[in-house]
Formats: structure tokens, sequence, C-alpha cells
């Protein structure tokens, strides 16, 4: 399984000639280093919450006009994509298959954000290997302790590195991918890249450096 990243919270997973696109928000596009035509060839795609990093309307409509993926999203996503006329099918908490990848699909808490309703979110387990909790650090995920990799935020106006580290240091996966960190500029994300790799290589775990547009590691 092949894991691209297309800055920010956006990525590609792809197996078996099957890609699936995850979350393309507007700080992907924002600069213009990443185009939609880039994910014409995928097959399917899931969008996992409401805010504006991880749904960009304007965008994905484009990405499903050339792709003819469909588009997959809880409830609250969903009611965005209709009035944007983009059809979308309806991801159920519960096990489901798209192309070689098992999902295991669930609810999980966004992290706290100031002055803020906190959306419906869809948080994935992927082929029982890879976690995906999106924006949350929730207590309850620590139920996937051990597994093979964690996608990881980074940096966060809802969170601190401490407190980040911290929910990484319970779960004790054996692999790291950072994740939301599209904001900062380079020279701040290498800087916080070290001090994570600093700290997870005492613990064993491998922190993957990766922040360049596609830049891809395989598990």
């Amino acid at each position: 399984m092949k894991i691209s990243k297309y800055l920010h919270s956006c990525l590609v997973f792809e197996q078996d000639d099957y890609k699936l696109l995850i979350d393309p928000g507007n700080f992907t596009f924002a600069e213009g280093l990443i185009k939609p035509q880039q994910f014409a060839d995928v097959n399917s795609i899931i969008i996992t919450h409401i805010h504006p990093d991880h749904l960009d309307i304007e965008n994905l409509a484009l990405i499903v006009k050339l792709s003819g993926a469909p588009v997959l999203a809880n409830k609250q996503v969903g009611e965005k994509l209709t009035a944007a006329n983009i059809p979308f099918e309806l991801l159920c908490n519960g096990k489901q298959f798209l192309g070689p990848f098992k999902l295991e699909v669930f609810t999980v808490t966004h992290e706290l954000i100031l002055d803020n309703p906190l959306p419906q979110m869809t948080g994935l387990l992927i082929n029982d290997k890879v976690l995906h909790p999106v924006d949350s650090m929730a207590d309850d995920l620590l139920k996937y302790k051990g597994v093979e990799l964690l996608i990881m935020v980074t940096m966060a106006p809802f969170a601190n590195e401490p407190r980040i580290a911290a929910f990484a240091d319970k779960l004790q996966p054996k692999q790291i991918l950072p994740v939301h960190d599209g904001y900062a500029k380079e020279f701040f994300i290498k800087q916080r890249y070290d001090a994570y790799t600093k700290h997870f290589d005492k613990l064993g775990i491998k922190f993957h450096y990766i922040y360049q547009p596609g830049d891809s590691i395989s598990i």
C-alpha cells in the first residue's frame, strides 16, 4: 500500500492500481502547487468532515468531473455536497470495502476549536494497518494501540506539541505519517519535524519526514 501526501491533510492511498483520495481541502490548492487535474485518475474519494481544509467544494467538483469517482461522506458533509450539486454516497459506520481497501469506519470527536461548533467527523482504519483519526486525539482511539501506522496531526490551532506527542506515545504506533501542516512555512515544518523525530526515535517509533507535494511512503 502506497500513501502519498499532497499538502496538509490530502492523501492518496494506492494499491493494485486503485486510488483512494481523502480530504482534498483548500490548503492543498491554495498556492497552486497542486492542481485538481492531478487527481483525475482516482477511483473513489472520501471527505471526513466539513472544515474547508478538508473539503474544498469548488476543487472537489472539478475532481469529480474529471475522474468520475464517487464521493463518500457522512451526513453533514453530504448536506454540503447536495447543496453544491455534487452526488455522494453515505459513508456509514462499520466495515466497508473500496476496491482493495478494507475500511473500518467510525465517528470520532474533533478536537475543540475556539468559538466553533464541532463537526460530524469520520475516522478510518484502513486495511487493519493505518489509523486515520483525522483531527482527533480522543482516548477511545487507544483501542488501536500498536497499530502499524498513525496518520498524525502535527500542528493545529486545536492542539500543541506536548498534547499531540502524548497521544501518540500512548497509542504506540510503529510508524507515523505527519499531516495537518499545510499552513506553515517550510523552515518551520522542518524545525518541528526534527523535534518530533528526536522524540519518537527514543520510543522506537518511525516518524516519516515527508512534507513536499507528492511525497509518499509504502507499508
